[in-house]
């Protein structure tokens, strides 16, 4: 079977681990060059290492998702290297989980400066690359409780719909460029991201799930390969895609 990403060339923030990484390792399986983003750049060096055993171009840069500065240079890198940059994937995330009556100002805003703050500057600086190209695929991992709320994750919650919320306008700002512009928002997937919830928050949230299990990150992949694809993404641009177990049914 022909692969599908043959001559792309990738960026995956938040590409050391969980969805980030199985996001690159499937790009990588279909064609794509891979520069992974992540503050943990020896996890990145390890994904890398393995996305270049099927035979494209890897690189890992430890960035940190929150400074303007530092996503600029290491896009402008990626397309110095690499030559262009034709996707983004923003897959950079944090989770806790903290009680309204509870939280800081300081959590609250951590979270949307990682979580929403990230994402903007990742597509701010990677796009101007992307109209060079003549087009381009930006895929902003948000969450299904972006759509629905969740208790304990005000700040979470806020981020993720602001990540859906913004994906809508940067879908239209960017049409006429050619760059489309979609957001997946997974359901609970087992990565490291929700080691940060309480065991009781975990097993209330399985419970109300259709399916009746939370996902694996290789299962969300392949919404981002749809979406990144010709002729399989053509048609998408500002909307949400949701591999969720069944938590949300729009």
């Amino acid at each position: 079977m022909e692969r599908q990403l043959v001559g792309k060339i990738a960026v995956i923030s938040g590409g050391g681990s969980g969805i980030g990484a199985a996001i690159a390792l499937l790009f990588a399986r279909e064609g794509a060059d891979v520069a992974l983003l992540d503050r943990d750049e020896q996890h990145a060096a390890a994904v890398a290492e393995e996305s270049g055993s099927f035979g494209g171009r890897t690189a890992a840069l430890a960035v940190d998702v929150t400074d303007s500065e530092a996503v600029r240079r290491a896009m402008d890198d990626v397309a110095a290297t690499f030559g262009g940059i034709d996707i983004l994937v923003s897959a950079a995330g944090i989770l806790d989980e903290t009680p309204l009556l509870e939280m800081t100002e300081a959590t609250f805003d951590k979270t949307l400066a990682v979580d929403l703050k990230g994402v903007f500057l990742a597509a701010r600086w990677a796009a101007p690359h992307m109209v060079e190209r003549g087009g381009g695929r930006i895929i902003n991992i948000a969450s299904q409780l972006g759509l629905k709320g969740g208790v304990g994750l005000t700040h979470y919650v806020a981020a993720k719909a602001g990540v859906i919320g913004m994906t809508k306008a940067m879908a239209l700002e960017l049409a006429g460029h050619h760059i489309l512009v979609n957001a997946i928002a997974p359901g609970p997937i087992f990565t490291p991201l929700i080691e940060g919830l309480s065991e009781e928050w975990k097993a209330a949230k399985q419970a109300e799930l259709p399916i009746g299990r939370f996902g694996q990150a290789h299962e969300v992949a392949p919404t981002a390969l749809l979406l990144a694809s010709s002729p399989g993404g053509d048609l998408y641009t500002g909307q949400t895609l949701g591999p969720n177990s069944g938590d949300v049914m729009p």
